[in-house]
């Protein structure tokens, strides 16, 4: 291995280790919503890994992020109301809701970055799609799997059935959706655009 190679694979080692403790403090930075959700920008640094290092760092990135959300369940690196309510039904299922949702948030997001990447979009746009599809995956992960999985619960029967499953998710991710898209592009198109400055990618 020459040494550029060697040079370049320590700062994506050490840009990985940033990413993850950059999650683990923004696991305590949630903004409290309605229905016991809130919300969160954590799919940002799973985007930045995703343009930063392809498919292994989004998955890697975007797994971690996963954990870290189901460790919340049980009060470890912050805590999740709505977890909390619904571990106790089935942790195998919030294992699969909180953590491959969340892998796969990653997944998409290098593919979605990957695909740009054969366009003649401006860096800054690029990374401004990975970002908002990075909230937008994460929302509709996280929501499907939730009124699938744990629909039926005490905790969620009663406002799925008043509401209906549409409305239902409207209602609970409508403002958080929003922020954290909009959020995400904002901040992951800048962040593409320094990296590709500093030739990180």
């Amino acid at each position: 291995m020459t040494t550029a190679k060697q040079n370049m694979k320590t700062v994506r080692m050490t840009l990985l280790a940033v990413l993850v403790a950059i999650l683990i403090v923004l696991a305590y930075v949630n903004i409290p919503m309605p229905m016991g959700l809130s919300i969160t920008f954590n799919m940002i640094p799973v985007a930045i890994a995703a343009m930063a290092m392809g498919l292994p760092g989004g998955m890697i990135v975007g797994g971690a992020f996963g954990l870290i959300s189901f460790l919340q369940c049980f009060g470890i690196f912050g805590s999740s109301a709505l977890g909390a309510a619904l571990v106790n039904v089935s942790p195998v299922l919030m294992f699969v809701q909180r953590f491959v949702s969340r892998l796969l948030v990653g997944l998409l997001s290098a593919l979605i970055y990957r695909a740009l990447c054969r366009t003649k979009a401006p860096q800054y746009v690029r990374g401004a799609v990975t970002g908002f599809s990075a909230a937008f995956f994460n929302t509709l992960f996280f929501m499907t799997l939730l009124v699938l999985f744990f629909g039926h619960t005490e905790k969620l029967a009663g406002p799925i059935a008043e509401k209906g499953v549409l409305l239902y998710i409207i209602t609970s991710v409508g403002i958080n959706a929003v922020v954290e898209m909009a959020v995400a592009a904002l901040v992951t198109g800048a962040a593409g655009a320094a990296l590709k400055k500093a030739r990180l990618i």
